[in-house]
């Protein structure tokens, strides 16, 4: 079976972070290239931290730099999350390679249109990169065959009561993005709520003993710490939900819903509000994953990290 040619766009971040090494490890993923966002972190700091988790895991595709700020909002970042870094805890890797000369949108539509095949976006972070792609080159939209995004949440927010951070630090991009009828997969907080990793979860990747392995579950105890004060029994790994639903499918639930994205309001700006009872009666333009099997996930991680080494017992 031919691998599933894919460009990766995030703002790592924890979560981010752990999502690319989960792709790297897969043979069913082709990394064409990965494009940072402004979200967790400034700019800077998360095409910097891109630069370090590629150098971690060994990864060397062509990396390019996202915009200073939303499409019109002013930047909001996670520090109390991520730390001041974006990725703080354990001490990673310096990039070994630059950025190149090219800007996200234009490097995602070089890599499209060089690729012989229909390319699958992968985008974790606000979908700015995306959103200004599909403006700047709406000649190439035929040739994103699917964009499995982590981001929004049907029944709830955690940003604000509505929200999810994604889709509030730029929703101007996400209706863009839902609107654009490109076949959607939503790893929203619905799911990615159930995906825990809990703390005897850490030690089984921890025991495999490769550096990736240590890194990741340094990872996940700082990721922890935050989660943990806030009442949580592990880690959520919202943005490898996006890449476990391109590897293994079969441990998602889900439904095709109408989503809408609300850009304006004083309580539910950003909210992804999905068209249950089919009000609106239109056809659904997002699979909404709604359910995760949390063991097979935790599977599907150890397995992945694993195939970066293990030391012998």
């Amino acid at each position: 079976m031919s691998k599933i040619p894919i460009i990766l766009d995030g703002d790592p971040g924890h979560d981010d972070a752990m999502a690319w090494v989960l792709a790297n490890a897969s043979d069913k993923l082709d990394i064409r290239g990965i494009t940072s966002c402004c979200g967790n972190s400034t700019i800077e700091k998360t095409t910097y931290n891109a630069l370090r988790v590629c150098a971690l895991i060994g990864l060397k595709v062509p990396v390019a730099k996202g915009g200073k700020r939303p499409l019109l909002a002013e930047p909001m970042n996670a520090p109390s999350v991520h730390g001041e870094s974006g990725l703080d805890g354990p001490e990673l890797p310096e990039p070994v390679f630059d950025i190149e000369d090219l800007d996200a949108p234009s490097l995602i539509a070089k890599l499209v249109e060089e690729s012989e095949e229909p390319i699958t976006l992968v985008p974790t972070g606000p979908l700015t990169n995306i959103a200004t792609f599909l403006l700047t080159y709406p000649e190439l939209k035929h040739k994103i065959k699917h964009i499995s995004m982590m981001g929004g949440g049907v029944q709830f927010g955690n940003w604000t009561p509505a929200a999810e951070f994604n889709i509030l630090v730029d929703p101007e991009a996400a209706d863009i993005v839902f609107k654009s009828g490109i076949p959607i997969t939503m790893a929203g907080l619905d799911v990615t709520e159930q995906a825990l990793i809990f703390p005897e979860d850490f030690e089984r990747i921890r025991a495999l003993g490769n550096p990736v392995a240590i890194i990741v579950a340094e990872w996940l105890e700082f990721f922890y710490e935050f989660h943990r004060t806030i009442g949580y029994a592990g880690a959520p790994v919202h943005d490898a939900v996006a890449v476990a639903n391109l590897i293994m499918p079969d441990l998602m639930e889900s439904r095709d819903l109408y989503v809408q994205v609300e850009t304006t309001g004083d309580f539910c700006k950003g909210a992804t509000i999905a068209d249950f009872n089919n009000k609106y009666e239109k056809e659904p333009n997002a699979k909404v994953l709604m359910g995760i099997d949390r063991e097979g996930f935790v599977d599907l991680m150890v397995d992945m990290i694993r195939t970066y080494g293990e030391v012998a017992k």
